[in-house]
C-alpha cells in the first residue's frame, strides 16, 4: 500500500491507525512507525534500518520479554516494497 507518506503495511492488522513505513535507502529496507492517533511519533523518530531495531530489539526482549520484532517485519517490508514497484511499472 502506498500514500503521500511512502510505502507501508499495517504491523497490527486490527489497528488501521498504525502503519509502518517502509524503503530502500542505499539497498538498506528502513522502517518509520506512524499512529494516526499519535501525531508526534513520526516527528520524534526517524527512519531505522532493520539491523538497528533488531539490535534494540535483543536488548529489550531481555528486559521485558516482549518481542518488538513482530512490528518490524522484514519479510512484509520486503514484500511491500516489491509491489509498490509492480504497481509502479
Amino acid at each position: 500500500m502506498q500514500d503521500t507518506y511512502g510505502v507501508y503495511y499495517y504491523p497490527l492488522p486490527g489497528h488501521k491507525s498504525i502503519r509502518m513505513y517502509v524503503r530502500e535507502n542505499e539497498e538498506v529496507i528502513e522502517f518509520r512507525l506512524h499512529n494516526d492517533k499519535d501525531p508526534q511519533l513520526w516527528a520524534e523518530h526517524g527512519w531505522l534500518s532493520y539491523e538497528a531495531v533488531r539490535q534494540a530489539a535483543e536488548m529489550y526482549n531481555r528486559r521485558n520479554g516482549n518481542d518488538p520484532l513482530s512490528l518490524y517485519d522484514f519479510d512484509v517490508a520486503l514484500h511491500a516494497l516489491r509491489e509498490a514497484k509492480r504497481n509502479q511499472a
